[in-house]
């Protein structure tokens, strides 16, 4: 059982080194470390949680792709960056500016949040503020007895 263990986490966490494609890789090491470096600040446009370095999609191999011909041409890292934003918006960015137009994706999740919470100690407070019962007559506990004898 532990080696199954240990062989699903293996393959769990070599997923990702899976993405890109050997032949997708630079022949110059410093443009593929630039290039894997750039990659792993893309989100993926389909998983949208993964950088286009860790994702196999189509999308991310064709991303890649781009990043890897833009190096290629001598573009900078900023030069990589901005096309792949013209192309793809402040979304594609893992890290994207805080902006007007980003403000969704830097506030979403936090406001999202909060109106949870909000809901959640509106419920708790609604259902502290009900009136306690008041005690059974004489009468009904005697009803209750013989209801609970038969």
């Amino acid at each position: 059982m532990r080696r199954v263990v240990i062989l699903l986490f293996t393959i769990l966490f070599a997923l990702p080194a899976l993405a890109v494609d050997p032949s997708e890789m630079l022949k110059d090491a410093a443009l593929e470390t630039r290039a894997r470096e750039i990659g792993q600040a893309l989100r993926c446009v389909v998983c949208q949680n993964q950088s286009i370095d860790d994702s196999a999609a189509e999308v991310a191999r064709d991303m890649r792709r781009a990043v890897r011909e833009r190096l290629t041409a001598g573009d900078s890292d900023a030069q990589v960056f901005d096309f792949m934003v013209a192309r793809y918006g402040d979304y594609v960015l893992l890290k994207p500016p805080f902006k007007l137009g980003t403000l969704v994706l830097w506030l979403g999740a936090p406001l999202l949040l909060l109106i949870a919470a909000s809901a959640i100690m509106l419920t708790a407070l609604r259902r502290r503020a009900v009136a306690p019962l008041p005690p059974l007559s004489e009468e009904e506990r005697e009803r209750l007895r013989s209801l609970l004898d038969r």
